[in-house]
Order: structure tokens, then C-alpha cells, then sequence
């Protein structure tokens, strides 16, 4: 690399519905979907953009701060980012953020990247497995007014004005050179994501945010108040910051339900048939294949 300095990252992250789990009693009456009904996971993609935001700081340095929006809960992958290599994490959580599509959601990680930053790149999934739009980081991007870079499978080079990826396409692959700062939307194949660090588990287990003290005080008695829990978590910068509406700025006709001009019609249950059927052969290669191929296309976690 040449005329290299260290390069600042937000990354884009959200916890979603493990969406294998999905009825009729999940969907709520306006068409949106009672995320508290199924078991929480952190979005495949969200991970990759992770590793390759981390994989850059150690190329040239700079930070990695994550964000995330969602319900006071979502701390738990704000953790796991942490134990990952995670700088910084940030949550945006807001009753009126509830609802959103994703013009509501891009507007308010939109306010959020420009409280937290200024960044060079910021990155997130190429999509979330409960909406499979992989609208939220093209819409981002459009309305901090950067380039973006799609389906970004490979960092060829980065220097402290540009960045050069390789994109993963149907068809190919292709080489795209462009200034930052920048949004990159990061696909499965990308890489393999890190797994947390247990030194970083030990030193950031109490990692919260106040909604959780109580929680934390129970296992940790020493702790007499939520007052002296806090000023403990301060002190070793271990309180996760909460932010709300009001905290980026937030205009309130523009998030959750509000500033949400997409609604859902009608919600169909589809039962798949088997149309085709393929023959793996009887050997350890061969089903490895085929295992990485079903955890590939989400169809086995």
C-alpha cells in the first residue's frame, strides 16, 4: 500500500428474527412482524462486513465502531461485536424508531454515522435475512451523499483516498476504484468471520446497557445500585451508549411507522415442493460440499 494512514470504519449491524421460525402468530395485524415471537440472531452478512471492517484496521490501522437499531436487546450482538474485535459500538434505540421500512431505518443510521463519525468507510451486509431487500445500505449511502460499492466481496487496495474492491456478480466479478469516504455492502463469500476472543470475552463480559443493570446486579451483588454499576462500566468504558431519536437529531415524521411509506398488503404462507432432486455421492468431500452449499443459502444454520 502506498500514502497509507489509518482508516476510521462504522459498521452497520442488526439482529434479526431467526426467520426459519416464522408463522402466522409472528405477523402482526398492520404487517409487520412481532420480533419479540421468534429467537434473535445476528444477520449473516452484518458478521462478514465485520470481519473485513477489522481485517482493514489491521491492514492500516484506524478504528472500528459498530451500530446497530433495534430494541434494548440488540446490545447482545453489540457485545459479541466487542468480543470480535469491536472498537466502539453504539445503540439506537427509540419506541418511535418501531415500525420502520427501510427509508425510516437508512434515515436514522443515516443521522447516526454522522453523530459518530467522520468515517471512511462504512460497511454493512449486502442484506438482512428478515427483509431480503438489501435496500437499508444503498439507501444509507444516498443519503449521506457517498458512492457506494455493492456486493463487495475483496479490499484490493486502499490508500487515504481510495479504495479498490473486487465485486461478486451472477455473472463475474468485477474491480471497481472509488474515492472515500465510501459505503461497501459485503456478501457471505467474503470471508470467515472471526470468532470472539476470549481474552476480549473476560475483559468486556459486563459490557451493558442501563436497561440490563438489573440483570447484572442480580449475578453481581457487589454492585448496590444501579448508580455504582454505572460509574463502574464508565470508568472502564464499558457502558454502551444509547441513542435516541433526540440524541442524532431525528426528525420525528421521518422514523418508525411515521416515516414509513411502505406497508405490507397481504402476508401469503408459501409451501414449498421439490421440483428437482440431486445425487450426492457416498463420500466426506462430497457431503462437506453440500453442507456448505445449505449454510450458504441459509437453508441450514
Amino acid at each position: 500500500m502506498t500514502d497509507q494512514r489509518p482508516i476510521h470504519s462504522a459498521v452497520l449491524v442488526k439482529q434479526v428474527p431467526d426467520t426459519h421460525n416464522i408463522t402466522g402468530e409472528v405477523m402482526t395485524k398492520d404487517g409487520t412482524m412481532n420480533r419479540g415471537a421468534l429467537p434473535a440472531i445476528f444477520n449473516p452478512e452484518d458478521l462478514n462486513a465485520l470481519e473485513m471492517a477489522l481485517d482493514i484496521r489491521e491492514r492500516t490501522g484506524g478504528t472500528v465502531t459498530v451500530i446497530t437499531m433495534g430494541p434494548p436487546k440488540a446490545a447482545n450482538i453489540l457485545r459479541d461485536c466487542l468480543f470480535r474485535g469491536a472498537d466502539r459500538v453504539i445503540l439506537l434505540t427509540d419506541r418511535r424508531f418501531a415500525g420502520a421500512d427501510t427509508l425510516a431505518t437508512s434515515y436514522v443510521l443515516q443521522c447516526a454515522v454522522q453523530k459518530a463519525g467522520p468515517f471512511d468507510l462504512v460497511l454493512c451486509g449486502r442484506q438482512a435475512i428478515d427483509g431480503d431487500t438489501a435496500q437499508v445500505g444503498p439507501q444509507t449511502a444516498e443519503k449521506l451523499g457517498i458512492p457506494q460499492i455493492t456486493y463487495a466481496e475483496t479490499i484490493i487496495e486502499i490508500t487515504s483516498t481510495h479504495v479498490t474492491a473486487e465485486r461478486a456478480l451472477d455473472s463475474g466479478s468485477e474491480i471497481v476504484r472509488c474515492t472515500m469516504p465510501v459505503l461497501l455492502t459485503v456478501v457471505g463469500s467474503a470471508n470467515t468471520p472471526r470468532p470472539a476472543s476470549v481474552r476480549r470475552q473476560m475483559e468486556r463480559k459486563l459490557a451493558a446497557v442501563p436497561s440490563e443493570y438489573t440483570a447484572i446486579r442480580a449475578q453481581w451483588p457487589e454492585f448496590e445500585s444501579d448508580e455504582a454499576l454505572d460509574a463502574y462500566l464508565t470508568k472502564r468504558d464499558l457502558k454502551i451508549p444509547v441513542w435516541t431519536a433526540e440524541d442524532i437529531g431525528a426528525t420525528e415524521g421521518s422514523i418508525g411507522l411515521a416515516g414509513s411509506p411502505t406497508q405490507v398488503h397481504k402476508v401469503n404462507f408459501v409451501v414449498l415442493e421439490s421440483t428437482e432432486s440431486k445425487t450426492i455421492a457416498p463420500t466426506a468431500e462430497a457431503i462437506k460440499a453440500m453442507i456448505a452449499e445449505l449454510v450458504h443459502e441459509y437453508i441450514v444454520g
